[in-house]
């Protein structure tokens, strides 16, 4: 006897990039928008997606139909770089990176020994993904095994999308957070073949910064990887000019910065790279080269005061790119203010960020930065059926601005500058209403 399969239908006002671009330019012909729209959902994918008229002939009779005929529907949002243990030193005053790290950091990520801390700041976190319509995410734990095993409980009770992984770290850290070469290789090995495609789960090998690996636990990291080619990498690049500087002192054999990744094998098609701010050009190459991502954190960037972002280069040198808020140096989870931090790096560089490009980092070319465009992004049939359902007048001047918008465009460029958690109605998660704003 066979299962029925039920399906889920969505009506509303739909916004999406069709495919992914090569350059920025290219982004309006692929923008649809479908002003009343059916959305047809089985078994977590996309079904049937078109307009209303064309999709009732879908519809089974008395098949219950979720309306939301005032709001705007849109892919959920992606997030290329966040720390869960970060979530509670989100603000700290003062400092720039590396003394951030020390006075801030890493005081706080040695708590997450304890599995039931770590369970209880992860069941925090995925729920203000969820609020904030934040779909995936690539995500850092703490060196520790159980951190890891807390972060994907929590998103399996929601069947969430996402990409995390054990910190490997072997100097220059206090000795509570420090493992070594053989023990990130032998713990990380375990989470991969524990985790990894398990469910909608993702692993990432995740060395913390170069400064913070001995050149043999980079070895490790790219036997990782050479072992298990489908993982990602995740770690950070150029976020600092004293940073940099540090690295040149430790890997004087290397020409850059990222030549230390490069040389250990940890660059590539799954292999995102967090902030990028000061790249040289042969590391721009490199990175084109060898299909390796960014992501771009602007609230993160400003509040360490680390420098601007240059978004442009990315489609002058085609490389990939996404959207991170990267919790806790970034001061918000919430894709919608990020992208009102986005807009105003770029203004301060000359140069524009409009509201179609926005949603394209916040969405399909966060999938592309994190090689699951195939799965998500959009709302084209096949994919997996994230989404969210944005309130667009969610405060009176939102709403007052909001009726004086010219077209789609000038109302989702006003979401964008001044949108907050408050504008996200509904979070979906695989076709299933995973969070739900109450009144």
């Amino acid at each position: 006897m066979s299962s029925v399969v039920t399906t889920t239908a969505i009506r509303g006002r739909f916004l999406d990039i069709q495919n992914t671009v090569a350059q920025a330019r290219d982004i309006h012909d692929q923008v649809r928008y479908v002003e009343d729209g059916l959305l047809l959902i089985q078994q977590g994918k996309i079904r049937w997606f078109g307009s209303w008229v064309e999709g009732q002939a879908q519809l089974t009779k008395n098949q219950p139909v979720e309306h939301y005929p005032n709001q705007l529907i849109v892919p959920g949002f992606i997030d290329t770089h966040i720390h869960f243990p970060q979530t509670e030193m989100v603000g700290a005053y003062g400092e720039q990176l590396l003394e951030w790290l020390n006075t801030y950091t890493f005081p706080t990520e040695i708590k997450f020994k304890d599995k039931s801390y770590a369970d209880q700041i992860a069941h925090f976190f995925v729920n203000e993904l969820l609020k904030n319509g934040t779909t995936t995410a690539l995500v850092f734990c703490t060196i520790h095994p159980q951190s890891v095993d807390a972060l994907f409980e929590a998103a399996e009770r929601h069947q969430m999308r996402l990409i995390a992984g054990k910190v490997m770290m072997d100097r220059h850290a206090p000795e509570a957070l420090m493992d070594t070469a053989e023990s990130a290789y032998n713990d990380s090995k375990a989470l991969i073949e524990k985790w990894h495609g398990k469910g909608r789960n993702l692993y990432a090998i995740t060395p913390r910064f170069a400064p913070t690996s001995t050149p043999e636990q980079l070895a490790c990291a790219g036997q990782l990887k050479t072992e298990y080619p489908d993982v990602y990498v995740h770690t950070h690049l150029s976020e600092n000019k004293n940073e940099i500087a540090w690295v040149k002192d430790l890997f004087p054999e290397q020409k850059g910065y990222l030549d230390v990744y490069h040389h250990y094998g940890l660059t590539g098609q799954k292999s995102v790279f967090a902030h990028c701010v000061h790249l040289e050009e042969h590391e721009w190459d490199c990175m084109h080269a060898t299909e390796s991502a960014i992501a771009f954190c602007p609230t993160s960037n400003l509040f360490l005061g680390s420098g601007l972002f240059p978004l442009q280069k990315t489609w002058e040198k085609n490389v990939k790119v996404g959207l991170g808020t990267d919790i806790g140096a970034g001061t918000s989870f919430c894709q919608l203010q990020t992208l009102n931090e986005a807009y105003k790096v770029q203004q301060l560089q000359g140069d524009k960020l409009s509201a179609f490009e926005s949603l394209y980092h916040a969405t399909l070319g966060g999938a592309k930065a994190l090689d699951l465009e195939d799965k998500l992004g959009n709302f084209n049939v096949g994919k997996e059926a994230d989404f969210v359902v944005l309130n667009l007048h969610a405060t009176a001047l939102q709403k007052l601005r909001q009726e004086r918008a010219k077209n789609i465009e000038d109302a989702l460029f006003a979401l964008f500058t001044m949108g907050d958690d408050r504008n996200i109605q509904a979070t979906y998660i695989y076709g299933n209403k995973a969070y739900e704003q109450s009144n």
